[in-house]
């Protein structure tokens, strides 16, 4: 029927499941652990935290190339599923040297895994394309029940029992990840290419204009990440340190491990995925077009709300532990903001990335992520020097609004350069 799912998207959505498990439990614990364990500043902590987390995201530029000119994409899936559990062991031994293996490691592996995981699903609706942007919302629903449960498992394990239990638990999920791809790789099916001349034939000025609109919303999708990666640093420390974490059961009081609060995104998303994808394709049905771009403004609107809230908190900081609701409030509205702009940067590259390009270009997308992460990793690391935190947090309000605004005035433009001929 035309109107059903390829089988092969289960299969992704399962591997990527267990894949963003491994990954945000892991990155839960980072920050922590560089600060607890091994007794680094904060600054340095930040420093390494944004370049293992910008480097994740610069080596799919190199895994999306090789896998479109010789490796294809599931031996490139399968080449970094097994260097991502190769180290995510290294990180469960307790050391020094292992400890920065696994995460060079985990850096390779996901290069090859991560943009062609997302290109391999693109290929799979090639013949059902009116269905593409509910598979990939399908396929975000399944990165972030591993994004959820990561932090939520390896993060308590970790902080409470073992740093090393906690990192090989996610480990765990990375091998279930794994197991998944391997006996479902029968269920992924696509067409292969077929002339070499052609693919390999000069852009022509339709190609040359999507292009050009993924290049500008990848620039701008920085500026997002910058900001919103701070959850996993900046972030995190604000929780741990100026937030009330302690709740009471039954007359016990317990204090909830700070890295918990990092399954919060993940939790919201699948609460709000669906409302939001409801608002998406009611508006298409009553023929209101919504530039992507637009969809991008909301979301820099959005994370602008979440880091303001973190401002008035800020500023109360000496009045004793702040309300729980001062790190859950800037959690909601920056998940708003990545549904405004994350799956659907997914799918709009896929429909718009020449198919012998597609590699390539999902890598170009994450690649404009390694540089927010880069950056935001060493911005987080800056923020013991602000005697009031209140001044760091509205750096990112300042980004988000100046982002948002210049985005809404090139929205036509952007659209211009993404509609066909």
């Amino acid at each position: 029927m035309k109107d059903k799912h390829p089988k092969g998207i289960a299969i992704l959505f399962f591997t990527e499941m267990w894949e963003r498990f491994s990954y945000y439990g892991m990155r839960a614990l980072l920050i922590f652990y560089l600060i607890k364990h091994l007794k680094f500043s904060e600054s340095l902590a930040g420093n390494i935290y944004g370049a293992y987390t910008g480097l994740v995201y610069f080596t799919p530029l190199i895994g999306g190339y090789l896998a479109d000119n010789y490796l294809g994409y599931k031996k490139s899936i399968l080449l970094g599923g097994i260097l991502m559990c190769l180290g995510h062991l290294s990180l469960a031994l307790d050391s020094e040297t292992s400890f920065f293996l696994g995460l060079a490691l985990l850096i390779l592996g996901n290069g090859f895994f991560k943009p062609n995981i997302s290109t391999l699903l693109g290929f799979l609706y090639e013949d059902k394309k009116e269905l593409k942007d509910s598979g990939y919302t399908l396929f975000y629903m399944g990165i972030n029940i591993g994004g959820t449960f990561g932090p939520l498992l390896c993060g308590y394990i970790g902080e409470t029992y073992s740093w090393h239990l906690g990192f090989g638990l996610a480990g765990i999920g990375m091998s279930l990840g794994l197991i998944v791809f391997w006996f479902g790789q029968s269920h992924l099916a696509y067409k292969e290419k077929i002339n070499i001349q052609v693919e390999k034939s000069f852009l022509n000025p339709e190609e040359k204009n999507k292009i050009s609109a993924i290049a500008i919303l990848s620039i701008f999708t920085m500026f997002f990440w910058f900001a919103f990666e701070q959850a996993g640093s900046s972030m995190n420390l604000f929780t741990e340190k100026y937030i009330d974490r302690n709740i009471y059961i039954f007359g016990f009081q317990k204090e909830i491990p700070a890295s918990i609060f990092q399954s919060l995104n993940g939790i919201m998303i699948l609460l709000f995925a669906p409302v939001f994808a409801f608002v998406w394709n009611y508006l298409n049905q009553k023929k209101i077009n919504i530039y992507t771009a637009i969809q991008f403004f909301f979301a820099f609107f959005f994370l602008g709300i979440g880091f303001l809230i973190l401002v008035l908190g800020s500023n109360q900081i000496g009045s004793g532990k702040l309300n729980i609701f001062y790190i859950v409030l800037p959690f909601l509205f920056h998940t708003f903001g990545e549904l405004c702009i994350s799956p659907v940067g997914l799918s709009t590259v896929s429909k718009l990335a020449p198919i012998r390009f597609a590699g390539l270009l999902m890598g170009f997308w994450f690649l404009s992520n390694a540089i927010s992460h880069y950056i935001s990793g060493y911005v987080s690391g800056q923020m013991s020097q602000f005697q009031n935190l209140a001044d760091f947090f509205m750096i990112f309000v300042y980004t988000s609004l100046v982002a948002g605004i210049i985005l809404l005035l090139l929205s036509k433009k952007i659209y211009n350069l993404m509609r066909e001929r």
